[in-house]
């Protein structure tokens, strides 16, 4: 019968180890398919649509807050808001995909590359690995967080959310 309680409590702390390690398992997935190009692989690991609707939310609140009270209370300025927070949510749909979010943990910036007529990244320069410098945290058991800096040093934050026993990215906190 003792054999039985080992053999169980065994196996619940083997259960128990990795579904902690999930989140650092993610993040070495998601760095292994940005590495190799492999939009599958990286789309396996990101939760696409929550990640899309966490950015339409955040650009949608930064766009009512620049813009004030007075303009919102203004007719004209609450229609230009409506179709300002309506271009960035297709902005966000364009972009939130594999090669997208690979270029923005790289700390390529895909805006950069319009004002230069789409030129391709230069060759002989090192695109910084993903999540490279990064301070890891949980926040509970089912969140854990990777932050890294940006180029003004601000943090930009990435959650990971326990879905069952696997983890996916499922949020992007962008810096204020």
């Amino acid at each position: 019968m003792k054999k039985w309680i080992t053999l169980l409590l065994v196996a619940l702390l083997g259960l128990g180890a990795y579904v902690a390690a999930g989140p650092w398992r993610t993040v070495h997935a998601i760095r292994d398919a940005i590495e190799a190009g492999d939009s599958a692989a990286l789309s396996g690991e990101v939760d696409f649509p929550a990640l899309r609707a966490s950015l339409k939310r955040q650009l949608a609140d930064r766009l009512v807050r620049a813009a004030g009270p007075e303009l919102q209370s203004n007719a004209l300025g609450a229609l230009g808001l409506t179709l300002a927070t309506g271009a960035s949510s297709m902005a966000v749909d364009a972009t939130v995909n594999p090669l997208g979010l690979a270029a923005m943990l790289q700390g390529r910036a895909v805006w950069r590359q319009v004002g230069r007529d789409f030129a391709p990244p230069d060759p002989q320069a090192t695109a910084q690995r993903p999540f490279d410098d990064a301070r890891y945290r949980y926040e509970s058991p089912s969140r854990f967080t990777a932050s890294v800096r940006d180029e003004q040093g601000r943090p930009l934050v990435f959650i990971f959310t326990r879905q069952g026993l696997a983890w996916r990215l499922t949020d992007i906190r962008l810096p204020r």
